[in-house]
């Protein structure tokens, strides 16, 4: 791995966003993802090493750490607007063909349901581990979810919940989407969720964590 590549894997393992950013500490006044990714493509490092060893490695770094509970919610945002200061320069490269994402995750907080950040997170990680992320947001039904599968063909969809009262909306999105589409692959998660449940209601995977949704997903494209 180049200097320059690795560089950019430690800024978004730390949370080093860009050159005025204050944190962390002791990268104070340096350049952070931002400038180091563009000085990368300007130096004419390929954007897929870019992504695929610098970006992609620092956010699998953070997700191992988040699942350890050695970093914390907070670190991890920093750790994702980090990774979204560089991805501003890689694409234009997606656009072009260039640099090849693994695969589409549309995500959403099931109906009934308003809570975001657990949803949120997820869909940093997955964006960082080289995937296109489609957020349909909150309170999301089923037909947004087939339409999207539609719109995306091979997609993987992802339905979060915070609340016990609404996590029993899952059951019915899942069976909306095996209805047009059986082998679409679903990814359920949050606080009320079990693996049981996953199970339960005919979901592909659950996880108690991003990386985890990160690993499986993964496996998909191995």
């Amino acid at each position: 791995m180049s200097d320059i590549i690795e560089k950019i894997a430690y800024c978004i393992e730390f949370g080093k966003i860009n050159k005025s950013s204050p944190y962390p500490p002791n990268m104070r006044g340096e350049d952070g993802a931002d400038e180091l990714t563009k000085q990368a493509l300007d130096q004419g490092t390929d954007p897929d090493a870019i992504l695929n060893q610098g970006m992609v490695i620092g956010m699998n770094r953070v997700g191992k750490k988040f699942s350890e509970n050695k970093i914390f919610v907070p670190q991890m945002l920093m750790s994702a607007k980090a990774m979204s200061a560089g991805m501003e320069h890689i694409k234009p490269f997606f656009q072009s063909g260039s640099v090849k994402r693994k695969g589409v995750f549309v995500l959403g907080t099931v109906a009934g349901d308003l809570h975001d950040i657990g949803k949120n997170l997820v869909g940093m990680m997955i964006e960082g581990a080289g995937w296109e992320v489609i957020d349909l947001g909150v309170d999301v039904g089923a037909q947004k979810f087939v339409d999207s599968i539609k719109e995306h063909p091979g997609c993987v969809i992802g339905l979060s919940a915070l609340l016990t009262t609404t996590m029993v909306n899952m059951e019915s999105i899942v069976e909306e989407i095996r209805k047009v589409s059986a082998e679409t692959k679903i990814l359920v998660g949050g606080a009320p969720v079990s693996d049981d449940f996953c199970k339960k209601i005919g979901a592909d995977n659950y996880s108690s964590d991003p990386q985890g949704a990160v690993d499986y997903l993964n496996t998909l494209v191995a």
